[in-house]
């Protein structure tokens, strides 16, 4: 229950950022803070999502769910074997990637069709970004945020 506490007070914490933004934007497109936050990998969540301590400004942290922007991993909570094996792989890849990168960088953080989670590119210190080395590795798929499609024979 804390952690979705913390989860809603970042995003009501960003909410007055984000109406500044509002007038200058045009209608219909979607409000983004260009970043960078600094935040600290709490866990991964699944092979396209971790928990954060953000830190958006000075002695302010607060968790939040941040799924990686451009990438898909396989549900760990298919009806598809398969597909639930995929997922296990990807969130342990994810795992294996961050465990040497704790300090990270959020950048293009935007809402998620999940309240309480947002959707941001993520850079390590060296740069790196570890959806697009997901992705390279094969462990994920591009995602732009329209409608997936699960197929338990061919979706992975």
């Amino acid at each position: 229950m804390l952690v979705r506490t913390r989860c809603f007070f970042f995003a009501a914490s960003i909410a007055p950022l984000l109406a500044l933004d509002a007038f200058a934007l045009e209608p219909g497109k979607r409000i983004e803070i260009t970043g960078p936050v600094s935040a600290e990998i709490i866990r991964v969540i699944d092979g396209d999502t971790i928990l954060v301590a953000a830190k958006p400004w000075p002695q302010q942290t607060m968790e939040v769910y941040v799924r990686l922007r451009g990438i898909d991993a396989p549900e760990l909570k298919s009806s598809c074997a398969a597909t639930r094996d995929a997922g296990r792989q990807a969130r342990a890849a994810l795992t294996d990637l961050i465990r040497d990168h704790h300090d990270i960088q959020l950048m293009r953080i935007s809402g998620d069709k999940y309240f309480g989670r947002v959707v941001a590119d993520i850079s390590f210190s060296d740069g790196r970004n570890p959806a697009q080395e997901m992705l390279l590795a094969g462990y994920v798929t591009p995602y732009d945020g329209g409608h997936k499609k699960e197929n338990c024979a061919s979706f992975w």
